[in-house]
């Protein structure tokens, strides 16, 4: 595990049931309710699920077929992005009260390096509990967070004591949390990695850390050296406070397959003015536009083309994605179509970094 004197603070805030918990807020009717932002009961795909409709089963990706034979009586409701991108700029304002070393992994998380902050406060666990209390005192949303001496422990202790809790992981409990933490628990291991790591007898981070280097690269290539470092406690990837964003893109589900590119070409005019919407209020421009098409029977395509010179508004991106929808014939009738920019006009900042050694 990494020295004594190079511990960081960490903290990873993850908003409870986001997108649900804004509409509920907004709509006293849904409080208490099991809610759905996206789908319907006849299809397309949940984005969020409350904690109500979560005690049924439901979750986020889940078909909202699915989702209504798992709870008859959930309620769906349309997201409304600006909603929670309103939402979510003032969450992070009240961060960076504490720090100016905030990463943003989406909408309803982030991490935060507190190793040194503006409250001048050691204690990297009352800052945690400081900001979930500022969070629900000011917007009436509840939080949850992980504190930890890197990313890596602090994303899985966040998700220990959901909704509306916080771990802390001190530095002299790093290891023995690690050794007796299920390999599926473990943050970047997915349901196949984790079912060939049960093949091999890894149940436990104790097991995992039974395998030799050369084990681990021999049996999961490139990520074995990520697992053997994770479970010996070591992950020195920094909070970076100017992640770049890579994509921006809309989507849409519909509610009937469409077999005809005219339609298409109406519903790709509506997804196109979101996109514009979305890239002008990020001051964003791109040059790779991305036509994304599923179809009916789930396969999915994507046909992709690079200009020479940034573009945002719909009237200069737009003639690129008809283009792209008469590139080749379609396969089969479509439930979705989504645009995406790419090859964004985001610049790299050198982030300021400092490590100092504090108390917990």
């Amino acid at each position: 595990m990494q020295e004594e004197d190079t511990y960081r603070k960490i903290i990873h805030v993850d908003m409870d049931a986001f997108y649900a918990s804004v509409e509920q807020l907004d709509n006293p009717e849904l409080r208490g309710k099991p809610v759905a932002v996206g789908g319907s009961e006849v299809r397309g795909v949940v984005s969020a699920a409350s904690y109500e409709a979560r005690k049924f089963g439901v979750r986020s990706a889940m078909s909202g077929y699915l989702a209504k034979q798992k709870c008859p009586h959930i309620i769906f409701v349309k997201p409304r992005y600006d909603r929670y991108q309103e939402i979510s700029t003032k969450v992070r304002e009240i961060f960076y009260e504490y720090t100016d070393l905030v990463e943003p992994l989406s909408l309803d998380e982030a991490y935060l390096d507190v190793t040194k902050n503006k409250k001048g406060n050691p204690s990297a666990s009352l800052i945690a509990q400081e900001i979930r209390d500022r969070i629900y005192d000011d917007l009436e949303l509840r939080a949850s967070a992980g504190i930890s001496i890197n990313k890596f422990i602090a994303k899985v202790a966040s998700d220990i004591n959901k909704p509306n809790g916080q771990k802390t992981i001190n530095p002299e409990e790093v290891l023995s949390f690690l050794e007796d933490l299920p390999v599926n628990k473990f943050y970047g291991v997915g349901k196949v990695t984790a079912a060939k790591m049960h093949n091999l007898g890894i149940f436990k981070g104790e097991d995992l850390k039974k395998k030799s280097l050369e084990e681990l690269t021999t049996l999961f290539g490139k990520s074995g050296q990520f697992y053997f470092n994770i479970v010996r406690g070591m992950h020195k990837s920094k909070v970076k406070p100017d992640r770049i964003r890579k994509s921006i893109a809309a989507e849409r589900t519909f509610s009937e397959n469409i077999s005809s590119e005219i339609f298409m070409l109406e519903r790709l005019d509506k997804i196109a003015e979101e996109l514009e919407r979305r890239m002008i209020n990020s001051e964003t421009k791109g040059k790779t536009i991305t036509l994304k098409i599923k179809y009916s029977d789930f396969t999915q395509q994507t046909r992709s083309k690079t200009v020479h010179h940034f573009l945002q508004k719909k009237e200069e991106f737009m003639p690129v994605v008809k283009e792209l929808l008469y590139q080749e014939k379609l396969q089969n009738s479509v439930r979705l179509l989504g645009i995406s920019f790419g090859n964004l006009d985001t610049e790299k900042k050198e982030p300021f970094w400092v490590q100092l050694k504090f108390e917990f």
